[in-house]
């Protein structure tokens, strides 16, 4: 488990893991707009949390067998940042949203990015992760 003391991985305003994304991680309900479990979902792959990434996907794709497979390999690799580039919808008193990103890391050193425009809906009054568009 990460050091409370760490600068949070999904680089909102700079704020420390325990005062960010872990929150969240602790309880899905604080992510009260999809940007913030977009980004708490970055920081759970930084910090290879395929709990919390089962627990925040939609139960209609919901995978264990992808989640293992995608948590290996997210341990593969070395993230950089994430980049929010933009958001429509998902406020806290909306029922869906998209956000685009992308997430920078490396792979056998060289720099490569995720691209992609993510679909959240709210399922059981919290955000999850349905799916890509």
């Amino acid at each position: 488990m990460a050091s409370l003391e760490i600068l949070c991985p999904c680089g909102k305003n700079t704020l420390l893991y325990r005062d960010c994304c872990k929150l969240i991680h602790n309880n899905i309900f604080k992510a009260y707009t999809a940007e913030d479990l977009m980004r708490s979902r970055y920081s759970a792959f930084v910090l290879c949390m395929g709990d919390f990434l089962l627990q925040s996907h939609s139960i209609q794709y919901k995978d264990p067998l992808s989640i293992h497979n995608t948590i290996h390999w997210a341990k593969s690799v070395a993230w950089n940042r994430l980049e929010i580039i933009s958001k429509s919808n998902g406020l806290e008193n909306e029922t869906f949203g998209t956000v685009e990103f992308k997430a920078y890391f490396k792979e056998k050193n060289k720099l490569k990015c995720i691209h992609e425009n993510s679909y959240f809906i709210k399922e059981n009054l919290h955000w999850v992760y349905l799916n890509h568009i």
